[in-house]
């Protein structure tokens, strides 16, 4: 499988006012997200929550996902971890559940060096026949993926995407003009996905698709296409929302935002010890918002 270029949601995960997973709201979002014109979708990475939810929680929101896709996207399921073997075994069943591929972030707390992230990454591609998309993101993790583990690990057949979330410019650049013509390079961040496109990656996984997939599209498209002007411009128009909602801690912001949209029903509830954004924050995404005309 090749992943191809454009906009993949990082989904939220909505819970019901009493923590557990409110799966209607999911669907819901699922078919917003298609109906929007989404490249495809990530469920249960970082915006999804994954670090509070079980493995079992986990593999049923994929599940769900797959379901109400039923095919019209492809699925790219978070099944990483820190221990090896319990990513193998999540994303074997990720597979059986009918993802159409499987994020893995770099193994954070333990910190490997670069030896370990490779062997690390080979041994799920080697054991798991479901494509893998390598998560870089050390402000998470604590430890950078470095350019030339993500070079070699680029030449595994099974390993076919990466998406960067260093910030690095530099690293970002050596990795575009490095790899295999085969290998897609995405951008982690939202804010600097305009100049990652411009320098040669192929598309995002977003933050921001969760609450204006159409938009978002858009934007990508024009600048996939090489339409500078327009997407520039959306770019710079879009910048205040791409910073406020990391005006705390991921997924806090985007998911105060989606809970003021009409079309769906996403409640700003979170599981410990993420909690709600201050009221000061509440009101500098909301005014970001209105002035948008998002809501």
């Amino acid at each position: 499988m090749t992943i191809k270029p454009g906009v993949y949601t990082a989904l939220i995960t909505p819970f019901n006012q009493d923590g557990t997973i409110d799966y209607g709201a999911l669907r819901e979002l699922v078919e917003f997200q298609i109906q929007e014109g989404i490249t495809g979708l990530v469920p249960v990475g970082t915006t999804g929550e994954s670090p509070t939810v079980s493995h079992e929680e986990n593999l049923k929101i994929i599940e769900e996902v797959v379901k109400q896709a039923a095919g019209r996207v492809p699925i790219i399921a978070g099944t990483g971890s820190n221990c090896t073997q319990e990513a193998i075994d999540m994303t074997k069943r990720a597979k059986d559940i009918g993802a159409d591929a499987s994020l893995q972030v770099a193994p954070y707390y333990n910190k490997p060096n670069q030896e370990g992230f490779y062997k690390h990454f080979t041994s799920i591609a080697d054991t798991c026949q479901l494509p893998i998309v390598i998560y870089n993101i050390p402000g998470r993790t604590g430890k950078n993926i470095e350019t030339n583990t993500i070079l070699k690990l680029a030449s595994h057949p099974n390993i076919v995407a990466v998406k960067e979330a260093s910030g690095n410019l530099s690293q970002i650049m050596d990795i575009i003009r490095e790899a295999p013509a085969d290998f897609t390079i995405l951008s982690g961040d939202d804010n600097i996905t305009y100049p990652f496109i411009t320098l040669g990656g192929h598309g995002v996984i977003s933050v921001a698709s969760n609450l204006i997939p159409g938009t978002m599209t858009k934007f990508i498209s024009a600048a996939l296409a090489g339409d500078i002007k327009t997407a520039k411009a959306e770019h710079y128009r879009l910048l205040p929302l791409f910073k406020n909602l990391f005006i705390d801690t991921n997924p806090i912001p985007i998911k105060f935002a989606m809970s003021l949209l009409k079309n769906l029903n996403i409640r700003e509830t979170y599981r410990l010890p993420l909690c709600p954004l201050s009221q000061e924050k509440k009101e500098t995404v909301k005014n970001t918002l209105k002035e948008l005309k998002i809501i």
